[in-house]
Parts: structure tokens; C-alpha cells; sequence
């Protein structure tokens, strides 16, 4: 795996990226929750109105794409930045959260 392809390089860039602006003093959970439903916002404003056909012929348009990926790559940053901020380990916290939908929501027993 590169080295780069993990959440901690990039929660490391993202702390390097706001220690060299000065940042920090803003980034306090409220504030960094309220960004990122911002930028969720922004995300689903990609979608609204549409159908999923819509949706999937956007997203196979080079330049809508990229636009969506922006939205992405918004929502993702802010969600590793505030889990920072707040101790959280996102890795850990989907797989304890998976495993707790696993036992609320058993496979059904049923043939499709």
C-alpha cells in the first residue's frame, strides 16, 4: 500500500496545511461540524432533482466528475479534520459501528 493512501498521511498534510496558515484556532468541533455540513450540502446540491440515471451520466462526464470528486474530497476532508480534533479513530469507529447494524439488522433468511 503507498504510504500516502491512508488516513493518517492525510489527517498529517491536513494538520501541516492549517499549522502553516494558522488555522488551529478555528478548527474547534463546532466549527469543523458546521463546515462539513456544508460541504454535504454542496455534495447533495450535485444530485438534487436528479434521477439516478441523471446521476450516473453526470459522473461519467469527465468534467461533472470532477466537480463531484471536489464535493467528495470536501466532505472528506473536514470528516477526518473534526475526528482529529475530537480523538475519534474513523477505522475504528466504522468497523465497531458495522459490526453493531450487523447484529441489529441480521441477513434475511428469505431467497431472493
Amino acid at each position: 500500500m503507498n504510504d500516502d493512501a491512508t488516513i493518517e498521511s492525510v489527517r498529517d498534510r491536513l494538520r501541516d496545511f492549517a499549522v502553516a496558515r494558522d488555522w488551529g484556532q478555528f478548527h474547534t468541533p463546532k466549527n469543523l461540524a458546521m463546515a462539513l455540513g456544508g460541504e454535504v450540502g454542496e455534495l447533495l446540491a450535485e444530485m438534487q432533482w436528479l434521477t439516478d440515471d441523471q446521476v450516473h451520466a453526470k459522473l461519467a462526464d469527465p468534467e461533472s466528475r470532477n466537480g463531484i470528486e471536489e464535493e467528495f474530497a470536501d466532505v472528506f476532508l473536514y470528516l477526518v479534520q473534526l475526528a482529529d480534533i475530537c480523538g475519534v479513530d474513523l477505522i475504528q469507529a466504522g468497523h465497531a459501528k458495522i459490526t453493531r447494524n450487523d447484529g441489529r439488522f441480521p441477513p434475511s433468511s428469505e431467497e431472493s
